[in-house]
């Protein structure tokens, strides 16, 4: 071995300090889970930032209370200018404690303003940009596994993801979705039974055909959102298998949860976002809980999704498909505890278009810099898996 190879060797079995942090080195265990949430969810409730008067005015009855220890309704404090929703209380908010979360806010896709899941959706998967012609035979996930020679990929979908499309030769197993509806065809029946012969016959008959024309409207958008993407139930119900099977065999890995795209009734506290997210929240709890203390210091999980929603509710008690979101970073090894990126007051002068969070930094640039400091890859890697793109750090790990 010559000095330069012992040098290259000597690195790789080092470790990186972190602000205070220890992160094993890159070429040993390190493991990655995308997970991907299909559909647009409402980051600007899930991290609030309830610093900002204008999200009280833009959401009277959407927004979330500022933190208040006597409310258990209450957001969760995070810092001075964010709260974390406070159905993640018992599950990710704990990892914030303990520094093994941060939230980055402002991020997104910078070339896609189509707001539209599908063309969204494949923009991140792809990690190309959009005025370069589109290769649909290459994920990003794809190139990245293609560039490590030691990574065991599997996606955790139905079917192949887009991004996972390429070179690499990529298993994927499907995982249940679980659902099951509040009152289904045979109750509502017997519901309506009951009312045949009294005064609110009508108004009860005329609530379940309206309640059915609207769940036909909202979930046939949903459903083509979702791309067959686990429901947050079903995600809760198998996280521990995924936390089995990337502890014993695989160390890159995606999955897809769908049942985001809340343009009707989303609740604000309690609700169906609140549900969906407490689902979640204990679901990837579990999924750490389950790959063990020991392989949860070299994991980074990732939760992202298309893109936001618009920062003022709608007339439906609801929001609209928008434009910056919030990444979720976590392990046992990350630099977490704090929001990382660049950041804006949230304000109606700061909005995007006037109705969106702003993107302040751009997912590929995000993911550039971060696989780039989880597996030590050199900027030639960094250029196959984003051409073109200047990795931004964030001191994640």
């Amino acid at each position: 071995m010559n000095r330069r190879e012992l040098i290259k060797a000597f690195a790789a079995s080092a470790s990186l300090t972190v602000a205070g942090r220890v992160w094993a080195a890159p070429a040993t265990d390190a493991r990655m889970l995308v997970v991907f949430l299909r559909g647009a969810y409402d980051a600007a409730n899930v991290i609030a930032p309830v610093g900002s008067e204008f999200y009280y005015a833009a959401r009277p009855t959407l927004a979330v209370a500022r933190p208040d220890a006597g409310n258990p309704n209450a957001a969760l404090a995070l810092d001075a200018e964010w709260g974390l929703h406070p159905s993640l209380r018992d599950s990710i908010y704990p990892l914030w404690a303990k520094r093994e979360i941060a939230f980055v806010p402002f991020v997104g896709c910078t070339d896609d303003l189509s707001r539209s899941h599908f063309e969204t959706q494949d923009t991140i998967e792809l990690g190309q940009s959009v005025g370069g012609g589109r290769d649909y035979r290459s994920g990003f996930m794809s190139r990245l596994a293609h560039e490590l020679a030691r990574v065991k990929p599997i996606a955790f979908t139905d079917q192949l993801p887009l991004i996972f499309r390429g070179q690499a030769q990529v298993p994927n197993t499907s995982i249940a979705s679980v659902s099951k509806p509040g009152v289904d065809d045979r109750q509502a029946q017997l519901i309506k039974g009951m009312y045949t012969q009294g005064s609110l016959a009508n108004s009860v008959s005329e609530g379940f055909r309206v309640r059915d024309d609207v769940y036909k409207s909202v979930s046939e958008e949903m459903a083509a959102a979702n791309r067959g993407a686990v429901s947050p139930h079903g995600f809760e119900l198998s996280a521990r298998r995924i936390g089995h099977l990337m502890r014993e065999q695989f160390n890159l890995g995606f999955v897809d949860v769908g049942g985001w795209d809340t343009h009707v009734a989303q609740g604000a506290a309690t609700g169906y976002l609140a549900n969906r997210l407490g689902e979640l929240g204990r679901g990837l709890a579990g999924f750490a809980e389950e790959i063990g203390p020991a392989m949860w210091r070299d994991t980074v999980v990732v939760v992202i999704s298309e893109f936001g929603r618009t920062f003022r509710e709608n007339g439906n008690r609801g929001t609209d498909h928008g434009h910056g979101s919030v990444y979720w970073v976590m392990g046992g090894g990350i630099n977490g505890g704090r929001m990382a990126g660049e950041q804006v007051k949230v304000a109606e002068a700061t909005l995007f278009q006037n109705r969106d969070l702003p993107v302040l930094t751009d997912y590929k640039a995000f993911f550039g810099g971060l696989i780039q400091r989880v597996y030590g890859l050199q900027q030639a890697s960094i250029d196959r898996i984003f051409p073109g793109i200047k990795p931004k750090d964030l001191n994640l790990v």
